[in-house]
C-alpha cells in the first residue's frame, strides 16, 4: 500500500536557475547534490551511458523536489507542456505562508505569473471553515506549479 508521496521529479535544462527558484525564492532548503550514472540508472530509465546532475531541495514536511540535469543523453521539451489543458501531470502544488507576500516577491523577480491570486469560491471547492485562494505561476523551466494558500473564515467569492 502507499504510504505516501515521496518526491517529485522535474528534469531541468539550467540546474542553477532551478535551485534559486525553489529555495532563495520560495525557500525551499539544498539537502544533496550528486552526479549520478552507471548500469542502476541506465537500466531504471531505459537509457543507455547515463550521466546526470541531482539536486533534493526539500521542504520542513512532506515530499520534496528531484532536480535532474541529464548531462547525457540530452532530453527534449515537448510542445504544450505550458497549457494547463494538456494531457499529462500538468502542475504540483505547493501550500505557501503569505501568498500575497510572495506574489509580490515573484513579479519583482520577474517570474511569469498566470494571474493575480485567486478566491475560490466556497460553493465550488470547500475545505471545512476554510478558504482556498491560490496562483498559477511558471518556474524558470516552464513547469506549471500552484501555490496556494487556506484561510479561516468562509470566502464572499464567487456567491
Amino acid at each position: 500500500m502507499i504510504e505516501r508521496i515521496d518526491h517529485i521529479n522535474l528534469v531541468v535544462d539550467d540546474m542553477q536557475a532551478a535551485i534559486g527558484f525553489y529555495c532563495d525564492l520560495l525557500g525551499m532548503r539544498l539537502t544533496k547534490q550528486a552526479t549520478i550514472g552507471g548500469p542502476w540508472i541506465d537500466a531504471m530509465t531505459g537509457l543507455s551511458a547515463v550521466e546526470a546532475d541531482v539536486a533534493f531541495v526539500e521542504l520542513p514536511d512532506g515530499p520534496g523536489i528531484e532536480l535532474l540535469h541529464y548531462r547525457q543523453p540530452k532530453g527534449t521539451r515537448p510542445e504544450g507542456l505550458a497549457s494547463p489543458n494538456t494531457k499529462g501531470l500538468r502542475h504540483f502544488a505547493l501550500r505557501v505562508g503569505n501568498l500575497d507576500e510572495l506574489a509580490a516577491r515573484m513579479k519583482a523577480a520577474g517570474v511569469r505569473l498566470v494571474s493575480e491570486v485567486q478566491e475560490v469560491p466556497a460553493a465550488q471547492v470547500d475545505y471545512a471553515d476554510l478558504h482556498k485562494r491560490l496562483l498559477y505561476c511558471y518556474d524558470p523551466e516552464g513547469n506549471l506549479l500552484e501555490l496556494c494558500s487556506y484561510q479561516s473564515g468562509k470566502t464572499t467569492a464567487g456567491r
